[in-house]
């Protein structure tokens, strides 16, 4: 799995920027929306290429055993 990233710069002015590292398409907005919304107004937003490039998604497998009925 990729690892996750978000960097902040905090600029002299009070503005923050942050940007999303290792996810892949619109994830990312889901994963910043609470920080967003904590931190104030959004003054803009630009997508970056990963945002535009397929998800990746996360395959799991489960296996489960019959032990028997209970009764």
């Amino acid at each position: 799995m990729t690892l996750q990233t978000i960097r902040f710069r905090i600029r002299p002015d009070g503005r923050v920027e942050e940007q999303v590292q290792g996810l892949k398409g619109a994830s990312c907005q889901k994963l910043t929306a609470d920080l967003e919304a904590r931190l104030g107004a959004v003054i803009s937003s630009a997508p970056t290429e990963d945002h535009y490039a397929p998800a990746v998604g996360c395959q799991r497998q489960l296996q489960t055993a019959s032990l028997g009925r209970l009764s």
